[in-house]
């Protein structure tokens, strides 16, 4: 049973003021939210005086927003804790795995460490959920996955997760379904792989090895795919008939989808009603250097899309911060969201689906009876928290308080 009280003076989003039929603002009031048992029990205006006796938290004014979900992240890679290193030039991505191959298993600092230093700036950034993919291959067996699970075992109390068995090296390639098989009965919730074509060679047997894990073991699946063009969207074709035949819709992401930002209009809304009707979520870390998927045009045709960081100070570049909500402002800015309607509608990229408001402005979160997760912003509303990269000065996880800080009131 977590400690009961209300969170005072908290800024929410209420509405929308329109001009002529156009978004020009956000409405937003301060309310009083009791928080009980990590969910949220009752909200109420801050003009009504509470005198109950039940322990309060003064937020200030800052602006409430729902907590976020780092959609891929790789624990088992960062570099976090170590003395910076340059990334080594590479021609291809099989020289990129095989210097980081070399790489790890050298440093002094270890896996569980590096993993525990990442998710104490995701968690401080705002993250409350999170995605990572673990390395199984060969020379290593399934010990990132257990270190992982250790680092995400301390970080209980700030985060949920998900684990994806990632065969970097590749499935076929390394000959790692056995490995793969192992880590899900120890703990993965997710199989990976990695470009079926230029890594496996081979891409109807390694998505069917990959499809195959999943429904034994009952898992997901997310694939990285960087494959360009028609090579790219072809795979996705296959993946797509394969997850409908297995009847695994709304249990299977691609992450990268470069390809998607490779074809031309037309084309890109015929493969989205394929990942639609397939329920294929599609995962942007928003590179700058790539050519991303058209996240507008698969929103709107009904596919869901997410975002995250990826790799955040390794071996592949020494960039990322863990801050998905600047992944989210790069979105944004690419995609030149400048209205409020547009910024404040993108919040749903990574919060799991959420948005305080309905493009119509009714309030969607909080919710009573929802878990109290949440972030305390300084800022008026959620598009300027976007566009503005806005300070996090708390964040919460069901209810209680993972990182910063909140002032207690005596009463």
């Amino acid at each position: 049973m977590g400690v009961t009280y209300w969170l005072t003076n908290v800024r929410l989003e209420t509405g929308y003021r329109r001009e002529n039929g156009v978004v020009t603002g956000t409405e937003a009031s301060l309310f009083h939210i009791l928080v009980k048992d990590g969910k949220f029990a009752r909200i109420v205006p801050a003009t009504e005086k509470l005198t109950d006796g039940i322990l309060q938290k003064d937020a200030k004014g800052l602006l409430a927003l729902p907590s976020f979900v780092e959609k891929h992240v790789h624990l088992d890679k960062t570099l976090l804790g170590e003395p910076w290193r340059a990334v080594i030039p590479v021609s291809n991505i099989i020289e990129r795995c095989e210097i980081e191959k070399r790489t790890l298993p050298g440093l002094p600092t270890t896996t569980q460490e590096r993993a525990e230093n990442l998710l104490e700036i995701l968690s401080s950034y705002g993250s409350t959920h999170v995605r990572t993919h673990v390395d199984i291959y060969p020379e290593v067996g399934i010990s990132n996955l257990e270190s992982v699970k250790a680092a995400l075992a301390t970080y209980a109390d700030r985060v949920t997760h998900e684990i994806v068995a990632f065969p970097q090296h590749g499935l076929l390639r390394t000959d790692a379904k056995a490995l793969l098989h192992e880590a899900l009965r120890q703990g993965a919730t997710h199989v990976g792989g990695v470009d079926p074509a230029n890594v496996d060679g081979d891409i109807e047997e390694s998505l069917h090895q990959m499809m195959e894990l999943a429904v034994e073991a009952n898992a997901g699946v997310d694939l990285h795919l960087h494959d360009p063009g028609h090579l790219g969207t072809y795979t996705m074709k296959r993946l797509a008939a394969m997850t409908v035949d297995a009847g695994w819709q709304g249990r299977v992401a691609i992450s990268h989808a470069f390809a998607l930002g490779d074809i031309p209009v037309q084309e890109a809304e015929e493969m989205a009603t394929i990942l639609r009707e397939a329920g294929i979520t599609i995962i942007t870390s928003v590179p700058f250097s790539r050519v991303i998927p058209p996240v507008q045009l698969l929103h709107q045709n009904g596919v869901d899309v997410a975002v995250g960081c990826d790799n955040i100070f390794d071996t592949w570049q020494p960039y990322g911060n863990g801050d998905v909500l600047e992944r989210l402002w790069r979105l944004a800015e690419r995609n030149r969201w400048l209205d409020e309607l547009s910024l404040s509608q993108s919040l749903r990229f990574i919060t799991g689906g959420k948005t305080t408001l309905d493009a119509n402005g009714t309030q969607l979160w909080p919710a009573q009876g929802e878990d109290a997760s949440l972030i305390l912003v300084d800022a008026t509303c959620s598009a300027e928290a976007i566009a503005r990269r806005a300070d996090r000065h708390a964040v919460f996880f069901k209810g209680t308080l993972a990182s910063g800080q909140v002032e207690e009131v005596n009463v």
